[in-house]
C-alpha cells in the first residue's frame, strides 16, 4: 500500500453547501481519498466498493471463484474520531479492518506532530503504526516498551513499542485508531449487536442520595466478584499452567481474588466514595463522554503489579463492550476512597480508571472487566499462560439516560467548550457593537487606542493562544480537497471556535469588509501590532514606504493566494508544504516550539514588522488576500468621508499605517483594516482640517489697546 500525503478534506452537498462551509470556516483534518486511489492499493483479486452513504467506510472485496466475498472496510481516522494531536491537529490513519474486527492494515495519511516532523523524522511513526497489522479490537492494545511486550505475551493483551521522546504523540495516535475502529466495528461489523453505535445512553448526574458502600452495593452501584483457588485452578485446566499453584491445590476453598468496581460519573457513587475536594476535582477533569470507574482488587492476584506506572494503561486488567476492547488508563486521585469496612489490610490496591469520550462507551450497556491471572512453566524459555477473570457490571436504569437521537459526539464537544464558547460570543458581540456605533469608541484618540489595544490582546491571548481560534489559509486548502473528494463536511463540526469565527468573518465581509477579521479577531495580526507598538516605544526607526512600493507589495499576496489555491489540484504533498509558508501554526499553534527553519521564518517576520507595519499582513498573507477579495462582496462604504477629504484635506491619508487610503481621499477597502483611526480624525476638531477651518469662520478676534509702558505719553 502507497503512503499518500493529506492535509485534510470533506465533501459538500454541493455548490451552495459548499459555499455555506466555507464562511463556516474548516478548522481540522478529514478525508480526502477517493474510491480510485484506494483502488491502486487493493489490486485484484481485491476490489474497492461504493462509499457507503451512511458512514465513510468502503467495503473491500475479494474474488472467490465466480462470487464476491466481504473482506472488510477501508476507512480514514479523522472522519470517525478526531483526536486532537500534540500540534493540535489530528493525526489521519488510513485504516483497513476486516469482519473480524482485525487490522488488515494501518498507514499514516497525514499528521503535525512537531516531534516527527522536526525532531525524530517520519520513520520512528511509520514503524509504530506497522505494528497494529494482524492484531483485532477484540485484543487489549496499550502503548509500552519492548521490554514490556517481551514479558506481556499472551493473546489478549498485546503491548506496543512505543517511541521514545514521542510518548504523548503515539499515546494520542493509538486512542484515535482505537475510538475509529470501534465506531466502525459497532456500525458495520455487528458488534453492538445492531444497536446505531452513534445512540449512546447517559449517566443521570441529577440523581444523588447519601450512601455508605453497603447501600450502594445494595442498589446495584458497587459490583464485586470473589474467585475461590478452585475457580481459577478449573481456569488452568487443561493447559500447561494447570496444577502449578500449590497453595491453590492444598487449600482449593480459600479465597484467592476478589474485584471491585464502581462507576465514578453517577454522583450517588462519586460523592459518597470521594471526598469533596477529589469529586470536585475529578468532574472538572472530565470531558462530555468520559468515563471513571473505581476499581480495587484485595487477595493473591492484583491489577496492581510491581511494574506498574501510575497514568499508564495497566496489562492485567481490561474492559470491553460488545466484544470489543476499550483503552482503560490510570486517572491519578490521591485521596483515599470510601471502600467498605472490610476492603482493609496490604492487599487492597485501588486505582481510579478514565475511558476518553471518543471510545463511545455506552453506560447504559454491560461492561466486562477482566482481571488477568499468569503462569509460567520453565526457567530459561518460560511458557506463559493467561487466563481471564471476569466481572460483568451494568447500572441499573434509574441511573442512566437512555440513547437520544440527537446526541451525536459533535453536541459533546460543543458543551464542553461551552465557556469558551460563551467568551467568544461576547467577544464578537462587543466588537459588532463598536463597528456599528464608532462613535461611541472615537470620541477621543486615546480611548480609541486603548480599548484597540486591550481587544487585541484578548484577541491574541484568548482567541488566538487559549482557544486555538486562528483562522489560516489552511481552511481554505481544505475546502478545496473537500469538494475534489466529495465528502461530508459534518466533520468540521468538531471545531466550535474555528465555525463561529469563519460564521461571523463570512457575514461581516458582506457588512464592513475584509478589515473585521484582519483588523480585529487575526490573532498573528494582533501580534504583529503589539509587536508595532512595543517597537515605537522603544524608539525603533519605523520605514514608511513609498506609495508606488507599497502598491507593488500589496500585489505579492495574491500571488501567494494563487499559488496556494491551485496547488491542492495538483498535489496533496505539496499543499502541506507550502501552506507552512503562512507562520500561523508556528507563532500561534505551537508557541514558537518547533524546529528552527520554522521559528526562524516566523520570528523573522514579527521582527520585520516591527520596522515595516504590519508587513506580513500587507503584503504577504495569503488568507487576507482571499478575504480581500470577498471583501468585495461589501454593500456599503460604511467609513465618514467628507468631500474636503483629499482635495485639500490629506491628514487621514498620512496618518494612516496602512497606506490604505488615496490621494483623492478614497478608503481601498481591500486594504483597510478598520482600525478606525481616520474616523476619529474625521470627529475631531482637533484633528480634521475640514472642521477646524470651519470652526473658524465666523469668529470675531477682538481688538484691545495696548496697556500704557511708563515711557509712554
Amino acid at each position: 500500500m502507497a503512503r499518500v500525503l493529506v492535509s485534510r478534506g470533506s465533501t459538500g452537498a454541493r455548490v451552495l453547501w459548499a459555499l455555506a462551509m466555507l464562511c463556516l470556516g474548516l478548522g481540522a483534518s478529514a478525508s480526502t481519498l477517493t474510491r480510485e486511489q484506494l483502488a491502486a492499493w487493493f489490486p485484484a483479486p481485491l476490489s474497492v466498493g461504493e462509499r457507503d452513504p451512511q458512514l465513510p467506510v468502503w467495503p473491500v472485496f475479494r474474488r472467490e471463484l465466480t462470487s464476491q466475498v466481504l473482506l472488510g472496510y477501508v476507512f480514514e481516522s479523522v472522519d470517525m474520531a478526531a483526536v486532537p494531536g500534540f500540534s493540535g491537529t489530528p493525526v489521519n490513519l488510513l485504516v483497513a479492518l476486516d469482519t473480524k474486527g482485525q487490522f488488515l492494515d494501518v498507514r499514516v495519511l497525514s499528521h503535525h506532530e512537531p516531534v516527527f516532523l522536526d525532531g525524530l523524522g517520519e520513520a520512528p511513526l511509520f514503524r509504530f503504526v506497522e505494528q497494529y497489522k494482524g492484531l483485532s479490537l477484540q485484543q487489549n492494545i496499550r502503548i509500552g516498551t519492548a521490554q514490556d511486550r517481551s514479558r506481556a505475551g499472551g493473546q489478549a493483551s498485546v503491548t506496543l513499542d512505543g517511541v521514545s521522546k514521542a510518548t504523548a504523540s503515539v499515546r494520542i495516535i493509538n486512542q484515535s485508531l482505537l475510538a475509529a475502529s470501534l465506531q466502525v466495528a459497532r456500525a458495520k461489523l455487528g458488534f453492538a449487536a445492531g444497536r446505531d453505535p452513534d445512540l449512546i445512553g447517559r449517566v443521570r448526574g441529577e440523581t444523588f442520595q447519601v450512601l455508605d458502600a453497603d447501600g450502594l452495593e445494595r442498589a446495584g452501584l458497587l459490583v464485586h466478584r470473589r474467585w475461590l483457588n478452585r475457580e481459577v485452578e478449573a481456569a488452568f485446566h487443561g493447559s500447561v499452567g494447570a496444577g502449578l499453584d500449590e497453595r491453590a491445590l492444598a487449600a482449593p476453598e480459600e479465597p484467592y481474588t476478589e474485584l471491585l468496581v464502581a462507576h465514578l460519573n453517577v454522583p450517588t457513587v462519586g460523592r459518597n466514595l470521594l471526598d469533596e475536594r477529589a469529586w470536585r476535582y475529578l468532574s472538572g477533569w472530565l470531558e462530555p463522554g468520559d468515563h471513571a470507574f473505581l476499581v480495587a482488587t484485595r487477595g493473591r492476584a492484583s491489577f496492581v503489579g510491581d511494574r506498574y506506572v501510575t497514568g499508564a494503561v495497566p496489562d492485567r486488567l481490561t474492559l470491553q463492550q460488545d466484544g470489543l476492547s476499550v483503552e482503560i488508563r490510570d486517572f491519578p486521585i490521591d485521596t483515599q476512597p470510601q471502600l467498605p469496612a472490610h476492603w482493609r489490610g496490604p492487599d487492597v490496591r485501588w486505582r481510579v480508571m478514565k475511558v476518553i469520550s471518543q471510545a463511545s462507551l455506552d453506560p447504559s450497556q454491560a461492561l466486562t472487566w477482566r482481571l488477568w491471572v499468569t503462569r509460567s512453566k520453565g526457567q530459561i524459555l518460560a511458557e506463559h499462560v493467561h487466563q481471564p477473570l471476569a466481572l460483568v457490571a451494568r447500572l441499573p436504569e434509574a441511573y442512566v439516560e437512555q440513547p437520544r437521537a440527537d446526541d451525536k459526539t459533535w453536541h459533546a464537544i460543543w458543551r464542553s467548550r461551552g465557556a469558551e464558547i460563551a467568551v467568544l460570543a461576547v467577544a464578537l458581540a462587543a466588537l459588532t457593537f463598536g463597528l456599528a456605533r464608532p462613535g461611541l469608541l472615537v470620541r477621543s484618540t486615546r480611548r480609541l487606542r486603548a480599548l484597540r489595544l486591550a481587544y487585541l490582546a484578548c484577541t491574541l491571548g484568548f482567541v488566538g493562544w487559549y482557544a486555538q481560534g486562528q483562522l489560516s489559509i489552511v481552511n481554505v486548502t481544505a475546502l478545496i480537497q473537500a469538494l475534489l473528494a466529495g465528502r461530508s463536511l459534518a466533520f468540521f463540526l468538531h471545531d466550535p471556535m474555528t465555525v463561529l469565527l469563519w460564521a461571523y468573518v463570512g457575514l461581516t465581509l458582506v457588512v464592513w469588509g475584509r478589515g473585521t477579521f484582519c483588523g480585529w479577531l487575526c490573532p498573528y495580526g494582533a501580534l504583529q501590532e503589539w509587536v508595532a507598538v512595543l517597537a515605537r516605544w522603544l524608539k525603533l526607526p519605523a520605514w514608511h514606504l513609498h506609495p508606488r512600493t507599497d502598491a507593488r507589495l500589496k500585489r505579492w499576496k495574491y500571488a501567494v493566494l494563487v499559488v496556494l489555491v491551485l496547488v491542492p489540484l495538483v498535489s496533496a504533498p505539496w499543499t502541506d508544504r507550502l501552506v507552512e509558508f503562512e507562520p500561523f501554526k508556528t507563532s500561534i499553534t505551537l508557541n514558537f516550539v518547533r524546529s528552527w527553519p520554522y521559528v526562524a521564518w516566523a520570528a523573522g517576520l514579527v521582527v520585520l514588522g516591527a520596522f515595516v507595519y504590519k508587513a506580513w499582513c500587507r503584503y504577504l498573507c495569503p488568507l487576507g488576500a482571499g478575504l480581500a477579495v470577498l471583501g468585495r462582496l461589501r454593500q456599503w462604504a460604511w467609513l465618514p468621508r467628507r468631500a474636503e477629504c483629499g482635495q485639500p484635506c490629506q491628514t487621514c491619508r498620512h496618518r494612516c499605517e496602512y497606506q490604505a487610503i488615496s490621494a483623492a481621499g478614497a478608503i481601498d477597502y481591500a486594504e483597510c483594516f478598520q482600525c478606525l483611526d481616520c474616523v476619529a480624525i474625521h470627529d475631531s476638531d482637533a484633528l480634521c482640517a475640514p472642521r477646524i477651518l470651519a470652526s473658524r469662520k465666523g469668529r470675531t478676534i477682538a481688538i484691545h489697546p495696548l496697556p500704557l509702558t511708563g515711557g509712554a505719553r
